[in-house]
């Protein structure tokens, strides 16, 4: 879930090079992901896949296809988490201060307030042809159990294209994006159920 959490801040804070320009009202990003996740005393790294969907104001939608099916959905009001139909469990925001900041401060990269994000990060980028890549760095110990990193680096195009998530006990989640769009906040019937299951 902690890397879940940080991808949907990259996601929101980095979708074009440069200034990220904001999602208009009615616009949804569209995508997939690969993890790979490294954690100390594994040789090989845990792989997963699976698909997401980002909607201001409404939240994002995680999806791990493989190599279980689990469905995570975050929204103002609190996180639920659906394992394949074998069972699930809610947090309400209220219950999860650092999940409130979280989504506070997707919010505020969603509106194209970048700089919003300085608040709690020292931030450096660099150009490496088409591609931007930004190193962001908590500028205050971790009051969140485990939440926050030690560095957080993005490589962007029009869209995210990396995320690598290092922590101060030498495990790793590395994250890949591929095949996203940008387009309108149209939901299906399923997608509207899965916003409705975090709500109070």
């Amino acid at each position: 879930m902690r890397a879940l959490l940080l991808a949907l801040l990259c996601l929101a804070a980095a979708r074009v090079s440069g200034e990220p320009a904001p999602l208009a009202d009615g616009q949804a990003i569209r995508g997939q992901f690969q993890q790979l996740r490294q954690m100390q005393g594994f040789t090989n790294p845990v792989r997963s896949e699976g698909h997401f969907l980002l909607v201001p104001g409404r939240g994002l939608i995680w999806t791990t296809d493989r190599p279980f099916l689990v469905t995570t959905v975050l929204t103002p009001e609190g996180l639920v988490q659906n394992a394949g139909g074998n069972g699930s469990f809610k947090i309400g925001a209220a219950n999860l201060p650092m999940l409130t900041r979280l989504y506070a401060m997707m919010s505020a990269a969603l509106a194209g307030n970048w700089r919003a994000l300085e608040t709690d990060f020292a931030i450096t980028h660099d150009s490496a042809g088409k591609h931007e890549r930004f190193r962001l760095t908590p500028l205050r110990a971790d009051p969140s159990g485990g939440m926050l990193p030690r560095q957080i680096t993005i490589t962007v195009g029009r869209f995210v294209e990396k995320v690598d998530i290092e922590r101060s006990g030498g495990d790793s989640d590395h994250l890949s994006f591929s095949n996203q769009t940008l387009g309108d906040a149209a939901l299906q019937r399923s997608e509207v159920e899965d916003f409705s299951s975090a709500e109070p």
